[in-house]
Formats: C-alpha cells, sequence, structure tokens
C-alpha cells in the first residue's frame, strides 16, 4: 500500500503541475479581466455566462468516454489500442456534427441566449468546445499510457499562450492602437469580451497540433462492437455527467433568464468573478482526480482498493480543508485577484468553497458504482442534487440574488455526496475513518468561525490569529499522522 500511496502521490504532483499551475497563472486573467470589465459593464457576466455553457456542452459532447475509456482499456480482453481509436473516433464524429449544427443555425441559437447581436461569440466557442471534445480523450490518452511529461506540456502550452495573447490584447494592444500603428487597425477597443473568445480559440487549435503522433496512431475506423460496448457502459455516465456539470453551471445558465437584462449581466459578473477565488479547491480536485481515476481503475484488482480509498479519502478531506482555511483566514488579500468593483460578492467564498469540498468528496464516493459497472446509480444522486439546485435558484434568487446560488451549490453536492456515501455503504462497504473526516470538518469551520466573530480591528493583529489558527490546524493534523511523520522524518534522517 505504501508504494501505491508513493506512486499515487508523484502523480498527483505532476498532474497537478499543469493543474495547479495553469490555474494559478490563469488566475492571473482574472484580475485583468476584472480590472479592465468593470462590473457595472456586465461584460464579464457576458463570459462567465457563455464559459458555463461551453462547460456543459463539453461533458454532453465527450459523453463520459473518458472514463469509458480507462474501464475497457484496462480489460484484458480489451486491445486498448482499439479502444482508443473507438473512443476517439466516437467524440469526434459527434462533436463534428455538433459544430456544424451550431454554424448553420447560427442565428436562432444567438437569438435565443440573449446574443443576436453577436452571434459570432457562439460560433467561435462552438469550434473551441468542439476541439476540447475530441482532445478530452487524447488527453485521457496520455494519462493512461502513464505519459505525464507530454500531458503536462501540453496542457501548459496551452496556459502559457492563453495567458500571453490576452497579455498583449488587453494590455499592449491598446497602447500600440492609441499610437496610431497601422498593423493595429484590426483592433477595436470596445471589443473586449469577444477578444476572450477569440484567443480562446486560437490557443485550443494550436494544443491539437500537439496530438498529432496520437491521431497517426489511432487504428483506422470505428470497431462497432466494442463501441457498442462503451455506449452500453457510457450512457449512464453521459446522463451522470449532465447532472453533475448542471451542479456546476446551471446557475451560471440560468440567471440571465431568472434576472433578465443587463441587471442580471452585472449580477452574474460579480459572482462568477467571486467564484473564482473559491476554486482553489477545484484545482486540487482536477489534480487529484487526474492521477487517481486510472490509478483506481488499474488497480481495481488490488485486494487493498477499499482499504486504500478510505486512507485517500482522509488525506484529501484534510488537504481540502486546509485549502479551504487558508483561503478564508486571508480572504483580505485572496480579494485582491479581482477589482474592488466586484467585492460585494465576497459573502458566496466560503460557501462555493465547501461546496467545491462536497463535490470532491463525492468524486471519492463515486467508485463503487463505477469499478461496478452500476453506473447509473451516479445519474440517479446527481439528478437529485441536481434538483435541489435549480428548485433553490428558481425559488430563492429572484428575491436575494446571487448567494442563492452559491447555496443552491452547497445543497445539491451535499446531498450527492450523502446519498453516495449511505447507498455505497450497503452495496460496498469501504471503511471510511467517518470519525476522523467528520472531525476535520468541525475542526475547520470551528476555526474559521472563532476567527470571524473574534476578528481584531487592527490587520496586523488580525493576521497573527488567523495565522495562529491555521497552525493549530495543521498540528491536529501532525498529531493524529504522526505515525506516518516519524516514518517520513526517519527517512530523512
Amino acid at each position: 500500500m505504501a508504494l501505491s500511496l508513493k506512486k499515487l502521490a508523484g502523480q498527483t504532483a505532476i498532474y497537478g503541475l499543469s493543474s495547479i499551475v495553469g490555474r494559478f497563472l490563469n488566475y492571473l486573467l482574472v484580475p485583468l479581466y476584472t480590472y479592465k470589465i468593470t462590473a457595472a459593464s456586465g461584460g464579464y457576466g457576458v463570459v462567465t455566462n457563455i464559459y458555463a455553457y461551453t462547460a456543459f456542452l463539453l461533458v454532453l459532447l465527450t459523453f463520459g468516454m473518458e472514463t469509458t475509456f480507462f474501464y475497457f482499456a484496462n480489460r484484458e480482453e480489451v486491445d486498448a489500442r482499439k479502444a482508443f481509436s473507438t473512443a476517439s473516433g466516437a467524440v469526434g464524429v459527434v462533436a463534428l456534427i455538433f459544430l456544424v449544427l451550431c454554424l448553420v443555425f447560427l442565428n436562432p441559437i444567438a437569438s435565443f441566449m440573449g446574443y443576436e447581436t453577436h452571434p459570432e461569440y457562439i460560433a467561435i466557442m462552438a469550434t473551441v468546445v468542439s476541439l476540447d471534445a475530441f482532445q478530452a480523450v487524447l488527453f485521457a490518452s496520455l494519462r493512461q499510457q502513464d505519459k505525464a511529461i507530454k500531458f503536462v506540456t501540453l496542457k501548459l502550452a496551452f496556459v502559457f499562450s492563453n495567458i500571453g495573447l490576452n497579455l498583449f490584447v488587453f494590455l499592449l494592444a491598446p497602447v500600440l492602437y492609441a499610437k496610431g500603428w497601422s498593423v493595429m487597425n484590426w483592433y477595436n477597443p470596445d471589443y473586449q469580451v469577444g477578444y476572450i473568445f477569440i484567443v480562446n480559440l486560437i490557443c485550443t487549435a494550436g494544443v491539437t497540433f500537439g496530438f498529432i503522433p496520437e491521431i497517426r496512431n489511432m487504428k483506422p475506423g470505428i470497431d462497432g462492437q466494442l463501441l457498442k460496448q462503451m455506449l452500453k457502459y457510457t450512457w449512464p455516465l453521459l446522463l451522470f455527467g449532465i447532472i453533475g456539470i448542471l451542479n456546476q453551471v446551471a446557475d451560471k445558465i440560468c440567471y440571465k433568464f431568472i434576472v433578465p437584462g443587463q441587471e442580471g449581466e452585472v449580477q452574474l459578473g460579480i459572482y462568477g468573478a467571486c467564484v473564482k477565488i473559491a476554486m482553489i479547491i477545484a484545482i486540487f480536485t482536477q489534480a487529484f482526480r487526474y492521477a487517481y481515476e486510472p490509478f483506481v481503475f488499474g488497480g481495481q484488482r488490488d485486494k487493498n482498493s477499499p482499504e486504500m480509498q478510505a486512507v485517500v479519502m482522509k488525506y484529501f478531506v484534510m488537504t481540502t480543508l486546509l485549502a479551504f482555511l487558508m483561503v478564508m483566514m486571508y480572504l483580505d488579500i485572496f480579494k485582491y485577484l479581482i477589482s474592488s468593483t466586484y467585492w460585494e460578492g465576497l459573502k458566496v467564498v466560503p460557501i462555493v468553497m465547501m461546496a467545491e469540498i462536497f463535490m470532491g468528496v463525492y468524486f471519492n464516493l463515486s467508485f463503487w458504482y463505477k469499478l461496478n459497472g452500476q453506473t447509473w446509480w451516479g445519474a440517479i444522486f446527481s439528478a437529485i442534487g441536481c434538483a435541489a439546485l435549480l428548485s433553490i435558484n428558481f425559488i430563492f434568487v429572484p428575491k436575494y440574488g446571487y448567494i442563492a446560488c452559491a447555496w443552491g451549490g452547497f445543497a445539491g453536492y451535499g446531498i450527492c455526496m450523502l446519498l453516495s456515501y449511505i447507498f455505497g455503504q450497503v452495496k460496498s462497504p469501504i471503511p471510511y475513518p467517518m470519525k476522523s473526516i467528520l472531525g476535520y470538518f468541525v475542526l475547520a469551520v470551528a476555526l474559521w468561525q472563532f476567527s470571524v466573530y473574534f476578528c481584531p480591528a487592527n490587520r496586523i493583529l488580525m493576521y497573527v490569529l488567523n495565522t495562529a489558527l491555521v497552525l493549530v490546524y495543521v498540528a491536529v493534523m501532525l498529531y493524529d499522522e504522526r505515525v506516518l511523520v516519524k516514518q517520513i522524518l526517519d527517512k530523512i534522517r
């Protein structure tokens, strides 16, 4: 088990490089966007809304083929190369059909979404999400083959090119345009939102060229018999994925319909900007998922798998709650990631962060039905959670605004987490250390609330107190894991 945990930690670190570093660097774009696009303009609300649609569509177009590919590629009777070609080919065909339909019916779609004056936004992002869908299985293949370095390289290539082009468009281009450079005749200072989407398209298309060796390695055609088996396995995952992503983006998609017009775009922009601060949990969860999913599927016949999952769950909760405390204790610093015109929405940060932790726990709990091929359980749990989220949004957003969106996500993921745990312990029991896990939740929330109610007026004293509270949490962690800590120290010596 120790060797397996060491391998998992190493893989998480490698994949975390692309996820954590990439997301952190992309955080640099959040202040760029929010300082250049004021909250009152509603422009960031447009960005938040359209990216919510693309996240939903990406799940729809990949229809669970990443997880399905892992499942079949690790079966002894299936040729991994054939599984890759079939999965990537199926996703590629669906993505191409989607793109053609979007371009043919572009104006009606743009009008329905409220962007009839800018249908090109929809055309650009439809192309982006189609390319992303095709790339999803290609990235999954890299993970399955343990090609973590290439995975990281391509992910970071997108990040750095995206940041570089955004810096050019928002910082350098306006200066050159103001100086009257003839090469800048294409630039329109009022088209900032559109340039965000154009840059995304350029960078996404560029990454596709990095997959030329993998594309050449694909076996021609799609294995029809294997595809039938894959679709049988994946359709519950598709439903599960759709409902799962709706738990993340339904509030941002529906907001313009619940609060229409400019007011809705302004409020959505404030909410979307503040949610970015809370995404540190999502960064860790994504890096963890990239490493853990192939790790579990590859070792599904390991007799220690249940015990391994129990230990990993505890460490996941410990780590994410530490991240929660770090952000909340130093929110006065993190808030400068966004312009002060968006600060009124900071109250959603702790709610959204805790919802993200629930989502991560739910992901950890999902393997009992994934490994048993009973993925429809995930669809049921997610449907119930999504129903709760949507109900809270439609009932309470008109009265309470975007704070109801945050509580909707909290309730949705909390319900999914609880249902998956309860049914999982009946169907496929795993010895989770619940006393310890719940203890960390209570400790983290108690320390945070202590800092809220006993916060000194003096900023320096506030940081001293909050740092001390974080150290209390770390001390409890170290004491709880004192045997493991001792083993690590003995090796260092």
